[in-house]
């Protein structure tokens, strides 16, 4: 049951991740989280953003941005981006995520997420069977039922690194 909310990777940030690596994988679409992930809480998209996404796109990745945040939001971020995207995207479920891919042309052995929440974006990716990158929160400011679930979250990546651990020692 809790295997159900471990990623297939982790990294500090979506920064240091590997595209390049990605693409020679066989990856043709990243879908991203924003809040936490790319940016902080609600802040539009920042110069360091913007060159990331533009260095995906070049590698020749297609990019889709998914957030449950409202329309305003999202649309606000993507003005110096310019990526599809999907708002109120209520993940964990399916739906967005699969709409991601049809938007992007891609399937689920070509595309990666990018997130910071497990209970919401990885466990959403991982329902699909899209390969998932958790990233640190970018700001330990968050809404009082995000925290909540970080502390979920420490429970569940204690076993995922004792696992992990254990796997790496056989």
């Amino acid at each position: 049951m809790i295997k159900t909310f471990y990623p297939e990777e982790i990294a500090d940030s979506p920064y240091v991740i590997d595209y390049e690596e990605l693409y020679r994988q066989g990856y043709r679409g990243i879908i991203f989280d924003i809040d936490n992930t790319l940016v902080e809480h609600d802040a539009d998209a920042t110069p360091e953003a913007i060159e990331l996404i533009d260095k995906v796109r070049k590698i020749g990745l297609q990019v889709c941005l998914i957030s449950n945040n409202d329309e305003e939001r999202v649309t606000r971020f993507n003005r110096d981006i310019n990526a599809q995207f999907i708002y109120n995207a209520k993940k964990p479920l399916k739906k967005s995520f699969l709409n991601a891919m049809k938007m992007m042309g891609t399937d689920v052995d070509t595309t990666v997420f990018v997130g910071d929440q497990l209970f919401t974006d990885v466990w959403g990716a991982n329902r699909v069977g899209i390969k998932t990158f958790f990233v640190k929160a970018i700001s330990p400011k968050e809404e009082i039922q995000i925290v909540l679930k970080r502390r979920l979250e420490r429970f569940v990546l204690y076993f995922y690194r004792k696992r992990k651990k254990r796997r790496a020692n056989t």
